[in-house]
């Protein structure tokens, strides 16, 4: 099992993002939490199996209807991601 932490940028708040996200990582067998920074971009942190990061990762990719994504970054990440999947 990896952990990875995400940072998306661009209309990520106030769009359902976290929602979304707490919704395909639950569909993946994903834990983790998704929040909203103060800065406007939302954070995710996410542990699962590398094929589970990688489909979680094409999602944020793209994000919910109402979304626009303009950044995605990845980066390693040794925190504890729970057991379940929390919006924060």
């Amino acid at each position: 099992m990896s952990t990875l932490r995400f940072i998306v940028s661009g209309r990520v708040q106030g769009v359902s993002f976290r929602a979304g996200t707490r919704d395909k990582a639950q569909e993946l067998g994903v834990c983790g939490y998704a929040r909203n920074l103060t800065d406007g971009r939302v954070e995710v942190l996410a542990s699962g199996s590398d094929a589970a990061l990688e489909e979680l990762a094409l999602w944020l990719h793209r994000g919910p209807p109402m979304a626009r994504v303009d950044g995605l970054e990845r980066l390693a990440a040794d925190e504890e991601s729970g057991r379940d999947f929390a919006i924060r």
